[in-house]
């Protein structure tokens, strides 16, 4: 599988990976991560939220509209916009009752999710106890342009995201400027 296809779980919470099965989503040509349920189920899994109940192509444009969802309110939180309530209402749609049943074997376990919908539902909480706790303060977005992929930076010292390649490209194009500059 090509490294650009590859899923990432370097942003800091799982919620933030679900932004990241997206690539260059400003950019000409994003790269979508997670365009089949089997793609899903392998996210998913890599998470720790293997459904019991198979995952459907509803499932995938839920997670896919979750995703969406998550990125606005993100992005808006980092850059100091408030929150729509159209926006608050497409999270809280994700919100399901889903009882957490935890179990002390040998480490603490929970149940896992019955359905794709409790697993959304449960990323869908993570990302609301980010956004509007103290963690919040940690959020930082990639300034590359194609980029603007968002990632917790607890340190405050990133200036990129995770992705080497947007550390490798504003990297590049700082030393230009600076010679340009120099010249």
């Amino acid at each position: 599988m090509p490294d650009d296809l590859a899923f990432r779980f370097d942003c800091g919470a799982p919620w933030l990976n679900l932004l990241a099965t997206r690539g260059r989503t400003f950019g000409a040509k994003p790269i979508e991560r997670m365009p089949t349920t089997a793609r899903l189920t392998e996210w998913l899994a890599e998470v720790g939220l293997t459904p019991l109940a198979q995952v459907s192509d509803t499932d995938l444009a839920d997670a896919h509209r979750l995703r969406e969802t998550l990125r606005e309110l993100a992005l808006g939180a980092v850059d100091g916009i408030a929150p729509r309530a159209d926006q608050v209402r497409a999270l809280t749609a994700f919100f399901g009752s889903e009882p957490v049943h935890l179990a002390a074997l040998d480490r603490l376990h929970r149940s896992a999710p019955p359905t794709t919908a409790d697993a959304l539902g449960r990323l869908a909480h993570q990302a609301a106890d980010w956004l509007t706790g103290p963690l919040r303060e940690d959020l930082r977005v990639c300034p590359e342009q194609d980029c603007r992929g968002v990632f917790s930076d607890p340190g405050g010292r990133r200036r990129w995201c995770p992705s080497p390649a947007c550390a490798s490209r504003g990297r590049v194009r700082a030393l230009r400027e600076r010679r340009r500059a120099g010249s």
